[in-house]
């Protein structure tokens, strides 16, 4: 079995701020993909690029679909996965904004003219302090001041989140399907859930939808009653603790 893992972030999530699930780790390489230089909904063949197979695998909200599409459709490559509080199959988005609509042009170019007038670079770094207040239950963002102003104040950094939102819509469809009909045989998996913070508001459909997409897996579910969204912030102990149980 491989001691090499691969994480795929959420939505408008930067690969520093895994540091402490790597310092974690006993062992195991970790890998975390930037989706600054590879979309998270990229092709599998993208995803793994570069890699030594098999690996691990480790998805957070919707990089927990690209994992579960790399394991529907390339089962052989990945030898164990650990999906973080994933965004689920029913998470399809709005139509009328799917790429290539008119209200996804229209959405790019007002994103498109805000990167040209500076709007991110003005307000990146406060988008990304709200988004960290409210997703995790220590409020503690693991990436420096510096670090934060180059990626959430690049002037496409905002339309760079948009295509990953968008692209996760069509991806959880994809999904939907392959899970129709999955493979015989699928990695041993453990599913993280989140209900702690601004998670709790919805936490009893979460969980729900949570374990109804593990039983299709075959997978173990875990709880964190003291976590939110950004586990990786919150529980990276639980992360460390998944990976080490296999």
């Amino acid at each position: 079995m491989s001691s090499s893992w691969v994480m795929v972030p959420g939505l408008a999530e930067a690969p520093e701020e895994f540091g402490e699930v790597r310092s974690m780790l006993s062992g195991s390489e970790l890998h975390v993909l930037d989706p600054w230089l590879t979309p998270i909904t990229a092709p599998v063949s993208e995803l793994r690029r570069g890699l030594t197979l098999p690996v691990g695998l480790l998805g957070h909200s919707i990089g927990g679909l690209a994992v579960l599409r790399w394991v529907l459709t390339h089962p052989g490559e990945v030898d164990r996965v650990v999906l973080i509080d994933s965004s689920l199959t029913s998470e399809t988005g709005w139509r009328w904004l799917y790429p290539g609509t008119v209200g996804d042009r229209v959405v790019r170019a007002v994103l498109r003219g805000m990167g040209r007038f500076g709007v991110p670079q003005l307000l990146g770094t406060t988008a990304r302090r709200l988004f960290i207040r409210v997703g995790s239950t220590r409020n503690k963002d693991l990436l420096s001041a510096a670090t934060a102003r180059l990626r959430y104040g690049a002037a496409d950094s905002w339309l760079l989140f948009w295509d990953e939102l968008t692209g996760s819509w069509e991806l959880a469809a994809e999904v939907a399907r392959l899970l129709e009909s999955p493979p015989a045989v699928l990695p041993p998996t453990v599913v993280l859930v989140a209900t702690g913070g601004s998670s709790r508001f919805t936490a009893n459909g979460w969980v729900a939808g949570q374990r109804a997409l593990a039983a299709k897996l075959n997978a173990t579910v875990e709880v964190l009653p003291d976590s939110a969204h950004l586990v990786h912030l919150d529980r990276p102990d639980a992360i460390a603790k998944a990976i080490a149980g296999f």
